[in-house]
């Protein structure tokens, strides 16, 4: 999508992309009167690839959009509507279990690909047009960059984070603390709010401060896997699992979160134009397109490896085991800095040297 971008353009993309989601959406929630068996899985199958389509063309045009409007504050301007998702991760359970328990299957998805298809009108009355050019940068050139791709497995560990709470938390919670099911939207609310909230405090830091990036980064994929090592928390450490540090651990998680992805986006960008990637709206739809699509990646594999994980090993080792993706890019991409800071510390004292010649021989040639 990200390819495209120009071609298509970034506004005509991001309402079309809510339109097709909008649809496809409500047809979800008429699938029940399909017949059962292989018709009712293909089905399935074919809106929410559907869907995916219209999403991740959304998303890219969203992040190309906000990055040419805000191109001093990108990380600031993400940071803030991580709040929004913090609230959709919030209000969408119970608000869809309400929905569910009172109208049946149907209304949740009628109701949400509604509100969806309300935005298309406003969005396009509201978002300006931006006309750009299209350049000879590639996708395969930006991410065969050695620092994009670093990069890119934070972006990737942080979605498979995310992903894997999804079919596991709950059933943990429910077994373990024995709490009702309506307390467990409750206990993801530690989560939710403190990575929403975090985020554009992030995410002014990254822009005000950009050397702090990578510091952020690395603190930010270390910290998570500790807490998620200590989030069942692992049997090896003998200790028993209590209420209090599962939310506590869920607070600490979405804060490493933040830290790892919100400076993601920026410094990816800064990478491409230190590479010579013609700055324009050509590299923010590429740059979003790769965002977008390690996301997608990251939340297709969290789920699955962790719902197999938590059946075969459950929760406990689960978690731990999961915690190794954060652990790994903060790993990489800390030694990635230490290599490119000595590099640079290698060639500063040449280009003073070749200065100094250069100034000693203008010296000569004028005497």
């Amino acid at each position: 999508m990200g390819r495209y971008l120009v071609q298509i353009g970034a506004k005509f993309m991001f309402v079309s992309g809510m339109f097709v989601s909008g649809c496809v959406t409500i047809l979800f929630g008429m699938l029940d009167r399909a017949p059962d068996g292989p018709v009712f899985i293909g089905l399935c199958f074919l809106v929410r690839a559907i869907d995916a389509v219209g999403f991740s063309a959304a998303m890219t045009a969203s992040f190309s959009i906000l990055a040419k409007a805000f191109p001093n504050n990108i990380a600031t301007v993400l940071g803030s509507l991580e709040i929004f998702t913090g609230l959709g991760l919030v209000l969408g359970p119970p608000i869809g279990g309400f929905l569910y328990q009172s109208f049946g299957y149907e209304i949740p998805f009628i109701v949400l690909g509604s509100v969806v298809i309300i935005m298309v009108p406003l969005n396009m009355y509201l978002l300006p047009k931006y006309d750009s050019a299209p350049t000879k940068d590639s996708f395969w050139k930006l991410i065969t960059i050695p620092k994009v791709l670093v990069l890119s497995s934070t972006i990737f560990s942080l979605s498979a984070s995310f992903g894997f709470l999804d079919p596991t938390m709950s059933l943990f919670v429910l077994k373990k603390f024995q709490l009702p099911v309506g307390y467990v939207g409750l206990v993801f609310l530690g989560l939710a709010l403190s990575y929403s909230l975090s985020s554009p405090f992030l995410g002014f830091l990254s822009d005000k401060k950009p050397p702090l990036r990578k510091w952020l980064l690395v603190t930010g994929g270390l910290l998570a896997s500790l807490c998620y090592f200590l989030l069942g928390p692992a049997p090896v450490l003998h200790v028993e699992s209590k209420l209090w540090l599962f939310v506590l651990m869920l607070v600490f998680i979405g804060f490493a979160l933040g830290m790892s992805g919100i400076p993601a986006f920026p410094e990816i960008l800064n990478c491409a134009y230190e590479n010579g990637f013609q700055e324009g709206l050509s590299l923010l739809g590429l740059v979003s397109g790769l965002f977008s699509a390690l996301w997608s990646l990251g939340s297709f594999v969290g789920p699955t490896l962790g719902g197999f994980l938590n059946g075969k090993l459950g929760f406990e080792w689960a978690a731990a085991i999961q915690g190794g993706w954060p652990l790994l890019s903060g790993i990489v991409i800390g030694i990635y800095y230490i290599y490119e800071t000595s590099r640079k510390r290698r060639s500063s004292p040449q280009d003073i040297l070749g200065t100094e010649q250069e100034r000693a021989h203008l010296l000569s040639s004028e005497t």
